[in-house]
């Protein structure tokens, strides 16, 4: 069974007619308004009669070790699939999980794992693993990762372990729910008729998710990585981890490290998630960060107007976008056959906003949807040109799956329309982005309540203060909440991840120290960009 977005629609201009023929939300009356809830709540309890599924949570401690069989299991290494993982030195190998840590004797699972062996044995530290983020990100190559910001001796004394979290590539069953569109953050739109249509669409995405096997997807939680963690490192015959982990990575991190406090070794996570924002409260606060990112980047694009002609100040920039998303709120603005509408600009600008080196390529991002607008050929910058094939191929539902596993949403749409309104004064271009409905608020409740971080494990936090896709806050916090941390802020950057080949000095040293023979900081520490960005 797959739900109908056209008929889901339908649904909706039954109960209030049809709500693009309303001017603003300001002119609908209380009682129209409940119209739409009451039609938009059926839609939610449709959606609701698929979702249905046993309740399941961790059982209490049982004598000896339930999770034996997993713990001692023996890993048959082999030639991996991917010929780069080979060619890096890496062996691969399936590590059995429970499905549901709560029945350890129900159904099991397979982890994808990868292993670089240590080259420099006689001071080998043992494991470590990371994870690159998302959620649903591939992981097998760890390499990939911190490859080229670990020193060499610094890399030589690790088994370099790369995972597929369970639900991912070739830890997943490979389930596609069928999504018409890439994912699911994106924009309510300009008024209250796209804020309707986004509402039955997150509905239908949501749907075509529950129609699968939702025992499988209630646990595909980040509690459970974190406890597919313990058990590969298990499987290793590991008494201890080190770990590094990049933005949803660092979440998995800190839960890992709440869980398993006395496994924890050298954790370094980079531009963090608050546990206690995460998820719903982590997307609102996208809403004040990259408003304020963009205010960046129109001063940057109002100082080279002669070449991008986007504006000559940048409240003139600003104004400029506003108005282009307006224009595509009522008519899609087409660049290489696909159709960009208020809905998805803003989505455009998000993804872009986020490093400050990207600044050109957004530039030539609006200056190509500006030109197709007015109706003349545009000129594609490739980044564009890669979002809108990515936009056309659809799908990116792992992500979303595992965030409904994690963390309850509001499921009131109307909890969402006012939490939009609220933040339009202040942030006219994205509050629609950050506030709009995801989903989950169509998801029976997780199986487990969210984790709560606190304790004292020593971790490296490392954060841009300009990071505007987990707010220099979120690191405040997380370090408040792992006493234990140190916090090392970069500054004058607006950037995501900041373990990076050439970005800082004092960062790379910081953290390659700490992973080489364990320095850690007596106190918090603040570097400077090696190279300041555009």
């Amino acid at each position: 069974m797959r739900f109908d977005l056209d008929l889901l629609k339908g649904l909706v201009l039954v109960g209030v007619g049809d709500p693009y023929s309303i001017a603003s939300p300001e002119r609908r009356s209380r009682s129209s308004l409940n119209d739409v809830w009451g039609v938009v709540a059926a839609v939610i309890v449709a959606v609701l009669a698929v979702t249905v599924a046993s309740a399941s949570g961790v059982a209490g401690a049982e004598p000896g070790d339930p999770l034996a069989r997993f713990h001692q299991q023996h890993l048959d290494w082999r030639t991996c699939e991917d010929a780069a993982l080979t060619a890096e030195g890496a062996a691969c190998t399936d590590v059995t999980v429970p499905l549901d840590y709560g029945r350890p004797d129900g159904p099991s699972i397979t982890i994808a794992v990868s292993r670089i062996p240590a080259h420099d044995v006689a001071h080998r530290r043992g494991v470590l693993l990371t994870n690159s983020g998302g959620p649903g990100t591939p992981g097998l190559d760890a390499f990939d990762l911190v490859g080229d910001v670990l020193e060499p001796d610094v890399l030589s004394r690790y088994d370099l372990i790369g995972f597929d979290p369970r639900g991912v590539a070739r830890s997943g069953r490979h389930q596609r729910c069928g999504w018409p569109v890439a994912g699911s953050i994106r924009s309510a739109g300009v008024g209250f008729p796209g804020f309707v249509s986004e509402t039955v669409l997150q509905a239908q995405l949501a749907a075509d998710c529950l129609v699968g096997d939702r025992d499988w997807m209630r646990q595909l939680s980040t509690r459970n990585t974190a406890r597919d963690m313990d058990v590969i490192r298990a499987a290793l015959s590991e008494d201890r981890i080190s770990y590094y982990g990049v933005s949803y990575g660092t979440y998995l991190g800190a839960v890992y490290a709440q869980l398993f406090p006395d496994r924890s070794e050298r954790m370094v996570l980079d531009s963090v998630i608050d546990p206690r924002r995460y998820w719903l409260g982590l997307q609102q606060d996208w809403g004040p960060a990259v408003e304020a990112a963009f205010d960046d980047w129109a001063d940057w694009a109002a100082a080279r107007d002669q070449q991008y002609h986007l504006g000559d100040s940048a409240t003139a920039v600003r104004r400029g976008v506003e108005d282009l998303i307006d224009r595509a709120s009522l008519s899609p603005i087409v660049v290489e056959g696909f159709g960009f509408d208020d809905h998805l600009l803003p989505n455009l600008l998000w993804t872009m906003l986020r490093d400050a080196r990207l600044n050109e390529a957004l530039a030539s991002s609006v200056r190509a949807v500006t030109d197709a607008a007015d109706g003349r050929t545009p000129q594609v910058p490739p980044q564009l040109h890669q979002q809108i094939e990515a936009e056309k191929q659809g799908e990116d539902s792992v992500m979303v799956q595992i965030w409904c596993a994690d963390a309850p949403m509001p499921a009131d749409p109307a909890w969402y329309w006012n939490a939009i309104q609220a933040a339009r004064p202040s942030q006219p271009i994205f509050a629609a982005l950050a506030n709009n409905i995801q989903p989950c608020a169509f998801w029976s409740p997780p199986p487990e309540p969210p984790t709560v971080v606190d304790n004292a494990v020593p971790a490296l936090i490392l954060q841009a203060a300009g990071d505007n896709r987990t707010p220099y806050p979120h690191a405040v916090a997380l370090h408040q909440q792992m006493s234990g941390s140190r916090l090392i802020t970069l500054i004058d950057t607006r950037i995501h991840m900041v373990l990076r080949p050439g970005l800082s000095t004092c960062i790379l040293d910081t953290a390659n120290r700490y992973f080489g023979d364990g320095t850690f900081p007596a106190e918090d520490r603040t570097c400077a960009p090696t190279t300041p960005l555009e």
